[in-house]
C-alpha cells in the first residue's frame, strides 16, 4: 500500500485557542488518522480532543490486520477506553466538568478502511469523480433531517447546528459508529472537523480535492477557503491519497507524510 497524506490544523481567525487535535501516521502496511474537536471551558476541550487522539492511537498501534472481525471490534473498544478516560477526568477535575471530544478516526490497510467516528467531525470520500460523506453527524439537526423535519440545506444554517447528541467523554458510556469498506487506487479520503465542513461547503471541498494538486496544498487551500469565508471556529484537515493498494515492492516509495 502506497499512501500520500498531509494535515493540517489552524486556530480560525475567531477562537483564542484551538481545541482540535488530530493524528496521522502511515506505512506500507497501515495508515491511522484521527481528527478530534474538543470542547468545554478553560482549555478543557483542547484535553478532551488530545487524550482522545493519544488513547485511540495508543490503543490501535499493534492492529495491522484490517480483514479480520477483530479489528472494528478494536476500533470501537479503542474509542469506549478514550471516552471512559476522558469522563473520569470531569468527574476527578471540577476545572474539566463538561469536556468532551468528537473522534474520527480512519484505518486502512490490506485493501481495506476501517473507521470509527462519534460525534460531529466528517469522514469523505472522493471516487471516480463522485464525493461523498461516509460518516453521519451525531447532531441535533442531523436528527431533524432524519425525521424529515428540516432540508440538509436548512440543517446547515439551522442555529442549533452546532449542537451535537453524542460525544467522547460526556457520559459513562457512549457507542461508536463503525464503519468498513475497500480501497482503490486514485481514492481520496478526507478527515475534517466541524470548522472546515462548516465553512466550506461539500462542492467546494470537492474541487479542491479534484484540484490535482498535492495533498499538502489541498489542506492548505481547504484552511485558507475556511477562513476566508470567516474562521468561526477550529480548522483541521487530513487529506490521504491511495496510490496504491497492493503491497510496496522493495525499493518502492512508502507512505509519503507532508
Amino acid at each position: 500500500m502506497q499512501l500520500s497524506v498531509a494535515a493540517g490544523t489552524d486556530v480560525g481567525r475567531i477562537r483564542a485557542g484551538n481545541e482540535d487535535s488530530l493524528y496521522a501516521d502511515a506505512d506500507q502496511e497501515r495508515g491511522l488518522f484521527i481528527v478530534a474537536d474538543g470542547m468545554g471551558g478553560h482549555a478543557a476541550g483542547e484535553v478532551a480532543s488530545e487524550m482522545a487522539v493519544q488513547i485511540v492511537a495508543r490503543d490501535l498501534t499493534d492492529v495491522r490486520d484490517l480483514n479480520g472481525h477483530d479489528a472494528g471490534t478494536r476500533m470501537a473498544e479503542a474509542l469506549k477506553a478514550a471516552n471512559r478516560a476522558i469522563y473520569e477526568r470531569t468527574i476527578q477535575e471540577a476545572d474539566k466538568q463538561g469536556m468532551g471530544t468528537t473522534a474520527s478516526c480512519l484505518m486502512m490497510g490490506q485493501g481495506r478502511y476501517i473507521i470509527g467516528h462519534i460525534g460531529d467531525s466528517r469522514v469523505y470520500l472522493l471516487r471516480d469523480g463522485g464525493f461523498r460523506q461516509i460518516t453521519k453527524d451525531h447532531s441535533y439537526v442531523q436528527e431533524q433531517v432524519d425525521a424529515g423535519f428540516l432540508t440538509p440545506e436548512q440543517a446547515r444554517y439551522h442555529p442549533y447546528s452546532n449542537v451535537i447528541t453524542r460525544c467522547v467523554g460526556a457520559n459513562a458510556v457512549v457507542e461508536a459508529d463503525v464503519l468498513t469498506g475497500e480501497l482503490q487506487a486514485g481514492d481520496l479520503y478526507l478527515v475534517a472537523s466541524d470548522g472546515l465542513t462548516g465553512m466550506v461547503e461539500d462542492p467546494q471541498l470537492k474541487k479542491i480535492l479534484e484540484s490535482n494538486q498535492t495533498p499538502g496544498r489541498m489542506v492548505d487551500a481547504m484552511i485558507t477557503e475556511a477562513n476566508r469565508r470567516g474562521g468561526l471556529d477550529n480548522i483541521t484537515a487530513i487529506v490521504v491519497q491511495v496510490v496504491k493498494v497492493t503491497g510496496v515492492a522493495t525499493g518502492e516509495m512508502p507512505a509519503i507524510l507532508g
